[in-house]
């Protein structure tokens, strides 16, 4: 048994900043029209899970009676005190809310390619409807927008004006669309120009981790969340970064319902070889901080 990572969970819970709610197979697969319209291959045509050849054990359920529920059942099984879910004007994230205040964490979404529409939108999200932080993958637009083009810059400026962090992904995508606009290095430019910005990249960062530490360890605003990472496969430069000089860097974050299973995550997660320090941290300390908790 891992100890420490027992006592953290225990003393100060867990924030799963990715996560999401369970749905029937063939309203999961829907989900994911807005990537298929990229792709040019036939698997991503037919695959229900865009990047499914790289997951095992893919949560598929035939019915879900209230996904709400079933998620908080999942949550308070493995000790996951808070959640972000993203923000609508009605399903599942509305629901959640609204039924478990307490719980849930709202995040806007932001797409660039709106122009000032963008700006307004994220302005009222944040400053009307609560949300602590904004999401924005680039790379699954059309047309993408990279990291650290200028349609960004109206983002970031309101971001940092609004005193939240924004999530953005970093590394080769798993869904077959092109990478380059989440190449690693397009981060530095960004921390440059706007060091109050606070960043938090998903998915990994990958095959630029050393570059990653790098950046995290160069840039005092740039964070790190393992979302879409199985822990048994979080990336060592990034585990050893955070027992040495980035334990306040490094963040929690799952891949629920999209290819992880949260039992098998959390079944996971005690081998990971974090010291006893970072694990506070790690699972809900700096995720704290960063969306005001």
């Amino acid at each position: 048994m891992n100890t420490a990572f027992e006592k953290a969970r225990a003393d100060v819970g867990v924030i799963d900043t990715m996560i999401g709610f369970p749905a029937p197979r063939e309203e999961q697969a829907k989900h994911y029209d807005f990537i298929r319209k990229q792709t040019h291959d036939a698997d991503s045509q037919e695959w229900e899970f865009p990047a499914q050849y790289m997951f095992k054990g893919v949560p598929h359920y035939d019915k879900v009676d209230d996904p709400v529920e079933m998620l908080m059942e999942k949550m308070n099984q493995h000790g996951i005190t808070r959640a972000l879910t993203g923000m609508a004007v009605d399903g599942n994230a509305k629901i959640a809310l609204e039924r478990y205040p307490d719980r849930f964490i709202a995040s806007a979404n932001a797409d660039p390619n709106q122009g000032m529409d963008a700006v307004r939108k994220l302005d009222d999200d944040v400053r009307v409807h609560g949300a602590r932080s904004v999401n924005c993958w680039g790379t699954g637009l059309i047309p993408q927008v990279p990291l650290n083009d200028k349609k960004m810059y109206p983002i970031y400026s309101k971001c940092i004006e609004l005193d939240i962090p924004i999530f953005v992904y970093a590394g080769v995508p798993g869904p077959r669309i092109r990478f380059a606009p989440q190449e690693v290095a397009l981060l530095d430019e960004v921390c440059w120009f706007f060091p109050e910005l606070k960043i938090i990249t998903r998915h990994g960062g990958e095959p630029w981790s050393e570059l990653m530490v790098k950046l995290l360890l160069k840039w005092p605003n740039l964070h790190y969340s393992t979302s879409a990472f199985a822990p048994k496969h979080y990336n060592k430069d990034i585990i050893n970064f955070a027992n040495t000089r980035g334990a306040d860097k490094v963040i929690y974050a799952g891949y629920y319902p999209m290819g992880l299973d949260i039992d098998r995550i959390f079944a996971e997660l005690p081998n990971v070889p974090f010291r006893d320090h970072v694990w506070p941290k790690f699972l809900y300390e700096n995720a704290a901080r960063l969306l005001k908790v």
